[in-house]
């Protein structure tokens, strides 16, 4: 019954989602090497914080993303959304179904999908990349980008553990995506501390560079 009613939400919030998305300005800053992956059908990893996913799902088409959501009813309306709005979901948990949604995501991305993953999620802490982004570059030998993205106007709701934001109509967005890995290869721990500090302070880098590009307009306004 709950996957009944997670459907259905799921269905009212893409609706609501499309119609205010689709008034959105929103400009991409690709690097050469992320315009070429896309060019050859390589599958890539685009990474981002949990905190910034809201305003990402409205690229899900473009860059025909596949990610994991959960087995709960918040799961069912988050892959609902994402599947209507044309993108793949594996579905799977922490703690149950990890592995085989793991391996569902790697068999989307070797049929053409790109993965998409908030690496500070589900829970926390804030902005501390967890060890699934670089298994998976390690598993796919796929290079990982950093995303950040900053949008003048939005709801922000302070209290959700991630300090999520939805852009408001008509918002301009910015999105940059910065390579920070080529691949994450078999000696490399995906546990290790660098690692995780590395692709950190590359998200921060971004999200500096989506932010200095919105500065003018915003000046303007």
């Amino acid at each position: 019954m709950h996957k009944l009613r997670g459907w259905i939400f799921g269905f009212i919030i893409w609706l609501v989602y499309r119609t205010l998305s689709l008034t959105w300005r929103i400009q991409i800053v690709e690097p050469d090497d992320l315009k070429n992956d896309r060019k050859q059908k390589q599958p890539v990893i685009l990474a981002h914080f949990h905190q910034d996913e809201l305003a990402l799902v409205a690229l899900t088409p473009d860059y025909k993303i596949a990610t994991m959501s959960s087995n709960s009813k918040d799961g069912e309306m988050m892959a609902t959304v994402l599947r209507l709005m044309g993108g793949r979901v594996s579905r799977g948990s922490s703690t149950r179904g990890g592995v085989s949604a793991l391996k569902g995501l790697i068999e989307f991305c070797k049929k053409g999908s790109n993965s998409s993953l908030a690496v500070d999620g589900p829970r926390g802490p804030i902005y501390d990349p967890k060890p699934g982004v670089f298994e998976l570059s390690r598993l796919l030998k796929s290079p990982i980008y950093a995303g950040g993205v900053c949008c003048d106007r939005a709801w922000h709701f302070p209290r959700s553990w991630n300090k999520t934001y939805l852009p408001k109509p008509f918002a301009i967005i910015k999105v940059v995506w910065i390579k920070t890995f080529d691949r994450v290869t078999k000696d490399q721990d995906p546990r290790s501390e660098d690692l995780a500090k590395t692709l950190k302070n590359q998200l921060f880098a971004a999200r500096q560079q989506a932010t200095n590009l919105l500065a003018p307009k915003a000046s303007e306004l």
